[in-house]
């Protein structure tokens, strides 16, 4: 097993963070099928199997969802009473689990649950698709704030995924290391506040005037927020940087360039720079920054986005290129990185299906 870096978080979310349906969980609702019609016979049957169930997943990652996983099985293991009184199940059971936010290693065990199987064999299909969803957050993000080598990553992904994922994923990608996000929903577990740009929309609604926008979003705004304005409107980010900094002055914070893919800046055409310099390029920031500091402006940022990923952050590293931030969307949420549970020890005895055993890992702690 390779060596990992654990987390410095220590402490778990308490469950109420989460807002969990706890109800629909509890029926089944959310569960495969056959999972509940699992509990549903050993319950019937009256058959209730001391388990050991392990779970991991089959790539170097950093650990996400852990502590929504949890809060599944605290809130939602147990038994409907005859009566229909829910038998809260969680007080018989021993969980262990690694932390949110620890770099794992590929089948590298990051939970055994350990108890009467029918307690919670309706649970699987839950607490494993958080640690799926929120891991492949954690794993991107660190992946980008590991290529921007200490430079600001802003979390610019929620207009590409559904909203109801927000509030997880937004977790996840701040303890993975991304400085803001775009939603407050994305920053409601730490008690943060969404951030972000004078947006293209605000733009045309004053008619296509940046410096117009630019003015009345910092008139309003300034005291609450840094301020940041989108400059490629008229594609043309050179002039759009220096006429909003020169109206804002010391009320700018930055910058941020999102040329489309399809177009040439046209400063980057006046310069000579060549037909080839498509989007947002190394080129095109370092001539934002020479036009910025010649005219006095030092201070303004430069913040980058539109289809930026790990790779393209790592060549503008390695290029030297000016940036004082990266905005990433899209790429945050691709990819898969999913986790796997089986039942390795029954009654104490070895008991998984053939190619999986029990599997212990010292970095696991027991969960109170």
């Amino acid at each position: 097993m390779a060596v990992v870096r654990p987390t410095q978080r220590r402490q778990r979310l308490d469950p109420e963070v989460f807002r969990l349906p706890v109800e629909e969980i509890r029926e089944g609702y959310y569960t495969d099928a056959y999972f509940n019609f699992t509990k549903e016979l050993l319950e019937g049957e009256g058959r209730h199997p001391d388990v050991v169930m392990q779970v991991f997943q089959k790539r170097h990652s950093v650990l996400g969802g852990m502590d929504e996983a949890l809060a599944v099985l605290k809130l939602c293991a147990g038994r409907y009473a005859p009566n229909g009184e829910w038998i809260l199940g969680w007080p018989e059971l021993k969980v262990e689990a690694v932390y949110e936010g620890d770099e794992i290693s590929p089948y590298e065990t990051v939970m055994h649950i350990r108890g009467d199987y029918s307690l919670f064999a309706h649970l699987e299909t839950v607490y494993l698709g958080c640690l799926a969803r929120r891991t492949l957050i954690m794993r991107n993000v660190s992946e980008v704030v590991e290529a921007a080598a200490g430079k600001p990553i802003l979390y610019f992904p929620a207009r590409h995924d559904h909203w109801m994922i927000q509030t997880g994923d937004g977790w996840a990608a701040h303890i993975a290391g991304a400085v803001g996000v775009s939603t407050d929903a994305q920053a409601s577990w730490w008690g943060g506040k969404g951030m972000g740009t004078v947006p293209h929309a605000l733009i045309a609604a004053y008619d296509g005037d940046t410096v117009a926008a630019a003015q009345a979003f910092a008139d309003r705004f300034s005291g609450q927020m840094n301020i940041a304005v989108l400059v490629d409107f008229e594609n043309d980010s050179v002039q759009t940087s220096l006429a909003v900094a020169e109206a804002l002055g010391s009320r700018l914070w930055g910058v941020r360039l999102d040329t489309s893919e399809t177009l040439v800046d046209r400063s980057l055409e006046r310069s000579g720079a060549g037909l080839d310099q498509h989007g947002v390029t190394g080129e095109l920031v370092r001539l934002v920054r020479r036009e910025l500091d010649e005219a006095g402006h030092q201070h303004v940022r430069i913040v980058v986005s539109g289809g930026f990923t790990a790779d393209r952050i790592r060549e503008f590293e390695r290029q030297r290129v000016p940036v004082d931030a990266y905005g990433v969307g899209s790429s945050l949420i691709r990819g898969e990185n999913d986790f796997t549970a089986d039942v390795v020890l029954v009654e104490g005895r070895p008991g998984a299906k053939v190619g999986r055993e029990f599997s212990p890992n010292d970095r696991l702690e027991r969960v109170i």
